[in-house]
């Protein structure tokens, strides 16, 4: 009799067991589609702009920072299925794609590739590094270790040949905007995909007449000017998922919502949007040439010229104070490494 008892609530719990396994795994596999479902929810903002049910302390920062924070729904670029992602429809760039669907769907068609390299998206365990463009890379002879990672992102213009020493040779990604992207031919790397972050609808613009090989016109509206050519074919290009942005903005850092619109103050840097892709799309996240020291006005500000730290101005557009503390909260967290310790 007590053998029969003891194997009925063996039963029992097994069955216990396969129903919680079972609901844990469609949870998991729920979790991994809902990017890309068309009925899927926009984040909800409260009225100054923080995600609702995200934990903030009084100056708006996210208490608590760990890996599972980060899990890996958002593909890094726009792909043919941009239409159907809710989290980035309703809004205008730079946190969305709202208006811009027949440019996106023109580029799209010519560059057709959506993804990394086939060798890339094999990897069981992708290490990315984000390398910035900081004067703390400097003399700290870091080239061969950035280079062992899989993924090497650099940002706009930074240059590479001359300084293979401290910053590596080697370049994954490039991601830039128009006013910031490398304007002389012979300065691009081989080997690399050009990815745009579009900042404003002018970008996206900008983008097809780069991808079709058409004249850049100087009066769309550009802060700066602007390259007219970048010498990669068109499956060599791709789009930024603008949903990093956004995310990096109003979930990481805490920004100002502005109801969606781009604000005084409310908008990453193009450094923390690189991390927040990297998050998402990697399962060991390093960076180098991240972080301003203000108490040391004589410092290079740049690892590849000479303007000192000093010549840093306010930005109309970028909260570095709040940027600092959301990079310092990733890094004592152990969710990034900091190679270059300027964080």
């Amino acid at each position: 009799m007590g053998l029969l008892v003891f194997m009925r609530n063996l039963l029992l719990a097994l069955c216990l067991f396969l129903v919680l396994g079972f609901l844990y795994y469609s949870a998991w596999k729920l979790h991994l589609l809902r990017w890309e479902d068309s009925n899927s929810v926009v984040l909800s903002f409260d009225s100054v702009g923080h995600t609702i049910g995200s934990e903030y302390d009084k100056l708006g920062f996210l208490l608590n920072l760990d890996s599972k924070l980060f899990s890996k729904p958002a593909p890094m670029f726009l792909d043919d299925s941009f239409r159907k992602w809710a989290r980035i429809r309703d809004f205008v760039p730079p946190f969305g794609i709202k208006g811009q669907d027949n440019l996106i769907k023109a580029i799209l068609s010519a560059t057709k590739d959506y993804r990394l390299t086939p060798a890339l998206d094999s990897l069981s365990c992708r290490r990315c590094i984000i390398v910035g463009n900081g004067g703390v890379l400097a003399n700290k002879s870091l080239g061969l270790k950035i280079d062992d990672y899989d993924v090497v992102v650099r940002l706009n213009s930074a240059p590479v040949k001359g300084f293979e020493k401290d910053v590596g040779g080697k370049t994954t990604l490039r991601i830039t905007y128009p006013e910031g992207a490398i304007q002389k031919m012979e300065q691009y790397e081989k080997d690399s995909l050009f990815v745009l972050a579009g900042f404003k609808w002018q970008d996206f613009k900008w983008l097809k007449y780069i991808v079709y090989k058409e004249k850049v016109s100087a009066s769309d509206g550009f802060w700066k000017s602007v390259a007219t050519r970048v010498p990669r074919e068109p499956h060599e290009i791709r789009i930024l998922n603008p949903y990093f942005i956004q995310e990096a903005a109003f979930s990481f850092i805490g920004l100002p919502f502005n109801n969606g619109l781009m604000g005084r103050g409310n908008i990453p840097t193009l450094g923390s949007v690189a991390i927040t892709m990297a998050l998402h799309n990697c399962d060991e996240v390093a960076v180098a040439g991240f972080g301003y020291d203000m108490s040391s006005p004589n410092a290079p500000l740049h690892y590849y010229e000479n303007i000192k730290m000093s010549a840093i101005k306010e930005s109309w557009t970028h909260n570095i104070q709040r940027e600092k503390e959301f990079l310092r909260k990733l890094v004592k967290a152990r969710v990034i490494t900091d190679l270059t310790s300027g964080i």
